[in-house]
């Protein structure tokens, strides 16, 4: 996974104490970049982006209109899901799913 600089650090710290590979903005030092360059770079690197910032929707439904390829985005609404949610939700998928499963889709937490 690919962390945007807008989740709060309380779940990435969750999901690797599960062992989840988790890749931060801070980590990858590009926490200045813009969202869509953040896209590419998860894109480049293979991994899904979680976020929680909607611009990510916007830009990812223009790639997918403009056949440009995306590792994938998942997306919370800040105030729709808690760190706890959140942590499963994200272990699951990283555990469940393989990477190609989640190419040019967005996906919204938390499950139902």
């Amino acid at each position: 996974l690919y962390m945007d600089h807008h989740v709060p650090a309380a779940i990435t710290r969750g999901l690797q104490q599960r062992d989840v590979d988790v890749l931060t903005t801070e980590g990858d030092q590009t926490t200045d970049w813009d969202d869509e360059r953040l896209l590419q770079r998860a894109a480049d690197l293979g991994r899904v982006v979680f976020t929680q910032d909607d611009d990510f929707l916007s830009i990812a439904h223009e790639w997918l209109d403009q056949g440009r390829r995306f590792a994938g985005v998942l997306y919370a609404h800040q105030l729709g899901i808690t760190i706890g949610q959140a942590i499963r939700d994200l272990e699951l998928i990283a555990t469940v799913l393989e990477p190609d499963e989640l190419k040019d889709r967005v996906e919204f937490l938390p499950f139902p």
